[in-house]
């Protein structure tokens, strides 16, 4: 890095944080509409912060949800062009009596900023905001930049790909940079190279017409919640294996090589079970921890809920049960195909005594990134140069749909360069990011650019 960046960088630093802890007090909850008029100020914040920085054509674009933040810095036609894809929503707070401190309050405890979008995707989204603020105030931006950031990510991205299809020509570029993944550890640099696809599920299970007292009734009638939990629990067997005929038909099977690739990375299973604070570890059998949150599909109930919650006691039946269910998919397994599996499957095996309802709310696409493209070699280089270490190509157990998406409709492949930790506690109560990982982040994220520029000049 150019010393002029670097003094820049240093000098500004306070002011990079302090920019970051505002937006962090917005709370751009995507999924509840009660907070749009937040959502829209969070874009509008954003407008202003590239503007300041010195993008251009910089605009907050309406969609039938909530509004995608466009800018774009265009140096020079003949060098590359890196598009620069975030968002900007929030994963609701609750339960907010499990937080420390309030989640819109943002406060730094060890060196670790706490706060609902610190890390997903608020932090990870400024580090390129205020990266390319230092490149253009010391002249050292060496590509052409276009930032698309989304506020609906969190929440199915429902809107983005009709807003990409419609702007297909603003938004040509030679390659996606996203920063919404993390690293294994802060002195063992890693870069995604592969994602989980996602099917997300909503059922609801119906008896009798009317919540019932359970002493007058139960024992002559099916009670709705007891009827969900046996279904769930019959949708895995004792092994971890997943019922649902035809499930595993696509799944695609990493060989031997690849397996002992990923085995090399640092984990400690004890180390692991102690920072969850839980007696064992449960999966599907045959896999370690690695593998099975990252090349295995999985089902899991995200929320259960019927009946009375509230405090102390009522002895009710309920009439209605529910449950949110999510399942993580590997390359080659389609989202729709498996949703269609998944309600199929639900509906046969529910009892006559109950009526069941099965919606998909949302999914997408398993995406494996490649290792020896000019885009990855220029990342790997430019974490190797900031953290001293070259970075460690893993796949993560996460989804990002619109990875499929950039490469369907635009035709660009993706580098995930997140600086993020699992032990972030992202979608989590006490949501933090490290001041180290925001700070490195703006550090490595101009190393980019410049080793990109220089590698594609052939």
């Amino acid at each position: 890095m150019s010393t002029q960046l670097n003094s820049y960088i240093e000098a500004n630093k306070d002011r990079f944080l302090n920019e970051l802890l505002d937006l962090l007090r917005i709370p751009s909850v995507s999924a509840d509409p009660k907070y749009k008029n937040d959502v829209l100020r969070t874009a509008q914040a954003l407008q202003q912060k590239l503007i300041e920085a010195g993008a251009n054509k910089v605009e907050v674009c309406p969609t039938a949800g909530h509004p995608i933040v466009y800018g774009e810095k265009i140096i020079d036609a003949s060098l590359p062009t890196v598009l620069v894809y975030g968002h900007y929503d929030v994963q609701p707070a609750d339960p907010l009596d499990l937080w420390t401190s309030p989640p819109f309050e943002p406060v730094i405890k060890n060196d670790q900023i706490y706060a609902r979008g610190s890390c997903d995707d608020k932090g990870q989204v400024y580090m390129h905001l205020k990266a390319f603020e230092a490149m253009m105030k010391t002249n050292t931006l060496s590509c052409n930049v276009k930032f698309m950031i989304e506020g609906e990510e969190e929440v199915g991205s429902s809107n983005l790909g009709i807003f990409i299809k419609a702007n297909k020509e603003r938004l040509k570029a030679d390659m996606v940079m996203v920063s919404d993944t993390s690293i294994l550890d802060n002195k063992v640099p890693s870069i995604t190279v592969g994602l989980r696809g996602l099917a997300y599920m909503e059922v609801e299970v119906t008896g009798p017409n009317r919540d019932l007292h359970s002493g007058v009734y139960g024992g002559a009638v099916a009670n709705p919640v007891n009827v969900l939990c046996n279904l769930i629990a019959s949708l895995q067997d004792k092994n971890g294996k997943i019922t649902i005929p035809g499930f595993y038909k696509d799944v695609q099977i990493v060989n031997k090589k690849e397996r002992a690739e990923m085995a090399k990375a640092p984990f400690s299973r004890k180390a692991y079970i102690k920072e969850l604070n839980v007696a064992d570890l449960k999966g599907e059998k045959g896999y370690s921890p690695l593998e099975q949150t990252s090349i295995r599909p999985t089902l899991d109930v995200n929320g259960i809920w019927g009946g009375y919650t509230g405090e102390g006691a009522k002895t009710v039946l309920p009439s209605k049960a529910f449950a949110k269910i999510s399942m993580r998919l590997v390359p080659h397994q389609n989202s729709e195909k498996i949703s269609k599996l998944f309600e199929k499957h639900f509906k046969k095996i529910a009892p006559k005594y109950v009526k069941v309802k099965v919606t998909a709310l949302h999914g997408g696409e398993a995406v494996v990134t490649p290792t020896d493209s000019i885009a990855y070699k220029a990342a790997s280089q430019a974490m190797q140069e900031t953290f001293g270490k070259k970075p460690i190509p893993v796949r993560s157990g996460g989804s990002i749909p619109i990875v499929a998406l950039f490469e369907k409709e635009l035709g660009l492949k993706t580098v995930l360069m997140g600086f993020g930790l699992d032990t972030d506690d992202i979608h989590s109560p006490n949501e933090h990011y490290g001041l180290f990982n925001y700070y490195k982040g703006i550090e490595t994220i101009p190393l980019f650019f410049k080793y990109y520029a220089e590698m594609s000049k052939g």
